[in-house]
């Protein structure tokens, strides 16, 4: 048990000097895959910034030592940040990591951690031998919660640099948009999330490539698209300043929350528009959040709501799919949702789980869904398990004549 309150570790965190690194932990990240990678990566423009020594292309594989203080788990470890740059010495490799964190003894490394929300809280000053990096690996989903409520949502696979501002670099990839080429009705007010589902296709159209392929390039377009909006619409007011700290605590609560909005609903309306485009037809061969009992609301009933709540209808030929971008801790919410059904499908974006929790969200009578690029992610007992998006669709196609 830590023996600080995570919302003081936050606060004391949370002051000029430091920088967040933020992720959700990944099956190979942990050892929960098997193939565990060398140390953990860091952005490596971000590597610099903390660790400058690391910035010399002339030596091959300059590394840092640092202090490392797990504090969530009372754990201290004499860490390496490393750049292996013999791109630059005849060979491919360019990336910065983190090594030495202790072998399987890590809390970082624990299987049973994969999934789970961790912050590492660098300074950014100049650094020396004796640096420290601060360290909290979630527990919960609890202590998830709280770090959000600061920084917004941290999605698997799109690691968090905070503040953010920092690092606001110009980006050029199609789904980065700039003002002038931001429709001005969104600068005005922002879209709803069908809005920008739509022009996240229209950027996107990914016509040619699989529907696992089609979720996972539109999902990612989507959140640079947001941000990009988020920057064109916010940062003005930003370098307005504010008059009063209410004032700012006020912007700055409302910008997270539409950033939790906008995270809760994105990847379940990705997946309403795939339906769609593979000639599902809402409210005969699917229906979106119908009312299954009473206040439960499932994702997605298949063939549709009217034939869930019909008692003639065969239990053996009703299907629901939800929808977590994470697992750790929330999977259990879906097992009151849809309760004529036994098997209940989950689709995640989780990047891999332990064997441990695999088996649990079997033993509950949940069979996971997930796009075909992360199954290799997963333990390699638990790959042959997962069911793609493709492969669901064309089991809920029988469905209905």
């Amino acid at each position: 048990m830590p023996i600080q309150d995570l919302g003081d570790w936050l606060d004391e965190q949370q002051q000029d000097g430091v920088l967040w690194y933020v992720k959700r932990l990944s099956a190979n990240d942990t050892y929960a895959s098997g193939s565990h990678q060398a140390g953990f990566y860091l952005p490596k423009q971000f590597a610099f910034r903390v660790f400058p020594p690391l910035n010399n292309s002339s030596e091959l594989n300059p590394c840092v030592r640092f202090e490392l203080k797990i504090d969530s788990h009372l754990d201290v470890r004499n860490a390496r940040a490393i750049w292996y740059n013999n791109r630059y010495h005849d060979g491919t490799r360019d990336e910065a990591r983190i090594t030495r964190l202790g072998g399987g003894k890590s809390p970082l490394l624990d299987p049973e951690a994969t999934g789970a929300l961790v912050v590492f809280a660098f300074r950014f000053l100049p650094m020396t031998e004796h640096s420290v990096c601060h360290v909290w690996v979630c527990d919960n989903a609890v202590e998830e919660d709280r770090i959000e409520d600061r920084i917004g949502p941290v999605l698997p696979g799109q690691p968090r640099i905070w503040p953010e501002l920092l690092f606001d670099q110009q980006e050029s990839t199609p789904c980065w948009l700039e003002p002038n080429d931001i429709p001005r009705e969104w600068l005005e007010q922002f879209p709803t999330g069908a809005e920008m589902i739509a022009k996240t296709v229209e950027l996107r159209p990914e016509s040619y490539a699989d529907v696992d392929s089609r979720l996972i390039r539109r999902h990612k377009c989507e959140y640079e698209l947001f941000r990009s909006l988020e920057k064109a619409v916010e940062f003005p007011r930003i370098m307005q300043g504010y008059q009063t700290m209410d004032e700012f605590l006020s912007h700055a609560q409302s910008i997270l929350q539409r950033r939790r909005s906008r995270a809760g609903r994105s990847l379940e309306l990705h997946i309403r528009h795939i339906f769609c485009e593979e000639d599902l037809v809402e409210d005969k061969h699917f229906s979106y959040q119908p009312v299954s009992e009473r206040t439960k609301r499932p994702d997605f009933l298949f063939p549709n709501a009217q034939a869930y709540r019909d008692p003639c209808f065969p239990v053996q030929k009703l299907r629901m799919l939800a929808v977590k971008t994470s697992l750790r801790d929330r999977w259990p919410q879906i097992l009151e949702e849809a309760v004529r059904i036994n098997t209940k499908n989950l689709l995640t974006l989780e990047e891999g789980v332990s064997e441990k929790q695999f088996q649990e969200i079997n033993e509950a009578g949940i069979q996971l869904v997930a796009p075909m690029s992360l199954h290799g992610k997963y333990p390699s007992s638990v790959q042959s398990h997962l069911q793609t998006l493709e492969s669901f669709i064309g089991d809920v196609r029988l469905l209905v004549p």
